[in-house]
């Protein structure tokens, strides 16, 4: 069965790569044509994921017709585009078998990327593939462990086996509430530990900001109907403790920035920024205690400052655990 990556950053470079490398037919579809005519050249995606050379039968294009013809098409594409990528080519979309690549909650409609897939083209089966993971050890071939979320666990298991590689080992489950979730919120809570950090607030505050944030991330997931198994595996806590504490974490790294106050190259993408201002606004519409969220959420609206925010969190009422 054939593959579709729609979206030539790192992330989705780095699954063609490996999933080419077992033998699959593989294409890499990006909209823009002078990027795609530079890794035809060159054969490696210089811009995006530089140093990691392609193997001789991955195919690249800027066709969207050609890469929808797959069987299977892996849609990675930031969180906060996904539903205006998918509006834009629904109709060759729609009916197909879409995989979602991307964490977060849209910030306008504050759904998760299955449910916007879903929304947009309701004749697709829509799954999501997440957990902690970088496209630089995907690339090398390095071991990585991801949550296939689909609520059709017979199509589950089919793209179980059709997108495990030698290095990337998928485990499924049903429960896309959870798996949506949990891939969403710990950028958030890498964000807040990135900023313990960067503060110099220590080790140890950091291990009490991952620790909140769980409880937050299980919280807010219940609430929603997902199960709490799901938040204690790759998706949820493995995604969790990868991001809050690598540097090539994204997330992690702006929220350093944030903690030293440093400037942050604004043309990296950051999707716990978004996402912690939607599910503040869940939280808050729902009546559901966040206060980790919520303090990183008005840290980007720059009304409270990092030692604000922290002061803020310690003079918290005393309670259980």
């Amino acid at each position: 069965m054939s593959i579709s990556i729609l979206g030539a950053g790192a992330f989705g470079t780095a699954l063609a790569i490996s999933l080419t490398r077992i033998g699959q037919p593989v294409t890499l579809w990006a909209r823009d044509g002078d990027h795609v005519a530079a890794m035809q050249h060159a054969r490696e995606n210089a811009k995006r994921l530089a140093n990691h050379p392609f193997p001789d039968t991955l195919a690249v294009t800027d066709s969207i017709e050609t890469a929808t013809a797959a069987d299977t098409l892996l849609i990675a594409t930031p969180m906060q585009k996904l539903a205006g990528f998918t509006q834009n080519y629904a109709d060759v979309l729609n009916g197909k078998t879409l995989v979602a690549c991307c964490k977060g909650i849209d910030l306008v409609t504050n759904r998760g990327p299955i449910a916007t897939l879903a929304h947009i083209c309701p004749d697709a089966i829509a799954a999501i593939l997440t957990g902690p993971s970088f496209a630089n050890d995907i690339a090398k071939g390095l071991p990585t462990a991801l949550t296939l979320a689909c609520a059709d666990d017979a199509l589950g298991e089919q793209l179980q086996a059709q997108l495990s590689t030698n290095n990337l080992r998928l485990y499924r489950t049903t429960d896309t509430t959870g798996a949506e979730l949990g891939g969403a919120l710990k950028n958030v809570v890498a964000i807040a530990c990135g900023a313990t950090i960067g503060a110099g607030l220590g080790e140890s505050a950091r291990a009490a900001v991952m620790t909140r944030g769980y409880a937050e991330m299980q919280r807010l997931a219940q609430a929603f109907g997902a199960s709490p198994q799901t938040l204690s595996g790759l998706s949820g806590f493995g995604d969790l403790t990868l991001t809050c504490t690598s540097e090539q974490s994204r997330n992690y790294a702006f929220g350093l920035s944030l903690g030293r106050n440093e400037p942050f190259d604004p043309n990296i993408t950051v999707e716990g920024a978004k996402t912690a201002m939607a599910v503040s606004n869940l939280a808050e519409l729902h009546n559901i205690d966040m206060p980790l969220a919520s303090v990183v959420a008005n840290i980007l609206l720059q009304k409270i400052t990092v030692p604000e925010a922290m002061e803020a969190l310690l003079s918290r009422p005393l309670k259980r655990e």
